[in-house]
């Protein structure tokens, strides 16, 4: 498998970026931003993203490993792809994978997740991306997420449904600007607007 994760259904840190999130269950694409209410405390919103939707995806430096929410915060256990995967640290940690995603709505955004129908899709897309990239030194896929596939799943329990994303690389794009590397700082919105470079893609 290109990810080297299990996908198979069974009975670290880093710079802290917005997320976006897959409910397999529902096949919904949800944005979450965080924001300071008026008391102080600190709020989430969440907004459904709506398909199709194009985003540049840092496939070249995707992660793997491993994910837990058992505390009620992530801890992620992961190595960039292509490094040894490290012991699974728990029984409440699962197989994963952490990449950062872009377009000029969302901005800069880091997208994981754990559940095997979502990492098989994941794997299928970064099969895609090491065939194609030989002849596309230097740039950086779009990835097209089209809508939702109905994956069926037979469990003691009975046959469950979810929903997976349904998505390809559509094209290619410079990317010497759209993922910084990691620890550095982030182009400023003036920059942003400077840099033409994702025009290519909504």
């Amino acid at each position: 498998m290109a990810l080297g994760l299990s996908t198979e259904s069974s009975g670290s840190g880093g710079d802290i970026l917005p997320i976006v999130k897959w409910d397999a269950k529902g096949g919904d694409f949800i944005r979450q931003d965080r924001y300071q209410a008026g008391d102080g405390t600190w709020q989430k919103d969440e907004q459904e993203i709506a398909f199709p939707v194009q985003v540049a995806m840092d496939l070249e430096n995707i992660e793997v490993g491993w994910l837990s929410f058992a505390s009620g915060a992530p801890d992620f256990q992961m190595v960039k792809i292509g490094e040894s995967i490290p012991a699974r640290p728990s029984e409440d940690h699962k197989n994963a994978f952490r990449v950062r995603l872009t377009n000029k709505e969302l901005g800069l955004r880091e997208f994981s997740h754990s559940a095997k129908t979502v990492l098989k899709e994941m794997d299928s897309l970064h099969n895609q991306f090491m065939a194609e990239k030989a002849g596309n030194a230097g740039k950086v896929p779009v990835v097209e997420v089209s809508g939702t596939k109905t994956v069926k799943v037979n469990t003691p329990q009975g046959e469950l449904r979810f929903k997976a994303p349904e998505w390809k690389i559509s094209a290619w794009v410079d990317g010497s600007e759209l993922f910084p590397t990691k620890g550095a700082a982030t182009p400023t919105a003036a920059e942003d607007e400077a840099d033409d470079s994702d025009d290519l893609f909504i």
